[in-house]
C-alpha cells in the first residue's frame, strides 16, 4: 500500500466473556483463562538491527523475545527506500505485510514488491537481502525459536527449506454461510499441532471466536477505522499491528464495526471457530 499510513488503519472490537488481561484487566483475575492484548500504540519500538544504529529497521515486540530461546511475534517498521545488505539468519521466519511495499529474495533477484497481505518464509542459513518503499512500511514477522540473529553471508548454510512469495491475489480463500473466510498458511491442521491461518470477516460483522487451544496468538492484518465502548461490557479496539495473546482456552465476542473487510491472523495449537451471532 504506497498511500500515506495512518496509525489506525483497522480495528477490532472485541468484549471477554472469559476472564482477561492488557495494559487494564478486565473480568475476573483467574490467570489462567487470562488473555492479553497489545494495542498497536503500546508497542516500544526498538532497532532490530542494533549494530546498524539509525540505519536498522525498528521492532516491535508482540509476544515472546526475540533475544531468547523461545517463539516470538514482532512488527517490524522499515523506511522508504531501505535496502539491506546481503545477509542470513541462524533461524528460519515467517512474514505477513501489514503496509507499504517489501521486498525479499535472493541478492540478485528481480525486485519482486509484495503489497499489504502478502505471506513470505525466509529459511535460516540463506542469503537474501530485504527492502522497502513507501511512505509507511510494517511487517508481521514470527519465529518458532530464537534468539533471532542477523549474521554475514559467509556463514551461509543450506537447511533444506525454501523460501515462498505469496502475493494476495494467490492466496485461496475458504468461504462459509456467516461470510467469513478462511485461509491456511502453513502447518498441520490436525489436534495439537500448530498451524497459521488467516480469518478474513465481512464488514459489520458481529460473532465471536472461540478455541480450545492452550496458545494462541492472533494479528490484526486489515481493517479500517475504531469502534466505541459499550456501558455494559469494556470493548478493547485493535487497529493493524495489535495483537492478542491466550494460554487457555476462550471464547470472545467479535465486531469489525467497519465498512471493510478485517484480516486477522491467527496462530494456534487447535481449530479456531469464528461465527456470527
Amino acid at each position: 500500500m504506497s498511500m500515506i499510513f495512518h496509525r489506525i488503519l483497522a480495528s477490532l472490537a472485541l468484549v471477554v466473556i472469559t476472564g482477561c488481561s492488557s495494559s487494564h484487566r478486565i473480568g475476573n483475575d483467574n490467570q489462567s483463562s487470562a488473555i492479553s492484548f497489545t494495542p498497536y500504540s503500546s508497542i516500544e519500538w526498538t532497532p532490530l538491527n542494533p549494530a546498524r544504529g539509525d540505519n536498522s529497521p525498528k521492532a516491535g515486540t508482540l509476544w515472546g523475545d526475540r533475544s531468547d530461546d523461545v517463539a516470538t511475534g514482532f512488527l517490524v517498521q522499515f523506511k522508504d527506500g531501505f535496502s539491506s545488505p546481503p545477509h542470513i539468519h541462524n533461524v528460519s521466519y515467517r512474514g505477513i505485510v501489514l503496509s507499504g511495499l517489501i521486498h525479499n529474495d535472493d541478492p540478485d533477484a528481480a525486485k519482486m514488491w509484495m503489497p499489504p497481505g502478502s505471506y513470505w518464509t525466509q529459511p535460516k542459513g540463506e542469503s537474501h537481502i530485504t527492502a522497502a518503499k513507501g511512505s509507511m512500511n510494517m511487517a508481521y514477522i514470527e519465529i518458532d525459536e530464537g534468539p533471532y540473529l542477523v549474521r554475514p553471508i559467509d556463514q551461509a548454510f543450506d537447511s533444506g527449506e525454501r523460501p515462498i512469495n505469496v502475493d494476495p491475489s494467490n492466496i485461496v480463500w475458504l468461504g462459509s454461510t456467516d461470510g467469513i473466510q478462511i485461509a491456511h498458511l502453513w502447518g498441520i491442521h490436525k489436534a495439537g499441532q500448530p498451524r497459521g491461518t488467516l480469518f478474513k470477516l465481512p464488514k459489520y460483522f458481529k460473532g465471536k471466536i472461540s478455541t480450545n487451544s492452550l496458545s494462541t496468538k492472533g494479528v490484526v492484518i486489515q481493517g479500517d477505522h475504531s469502534v466505541q465502548t459499550t456501558a455494559q461490557s469494556e470493548y478493547i479496539t485493535l487497529d493493524v499491528g495489535s495483537a492478542f495473546e491466550s494460554h487457555s482456552a476462550f471464547t470472545l465476542r467479535i465486531m469489525n464495526n467497519t465498512k471493510r473487510e478485517c484480516i486477522i491472523y491467527i496462530k494456534s495449537e487447535e481449530t479456531v471457530m469464528i461465527s456470527a451471532n
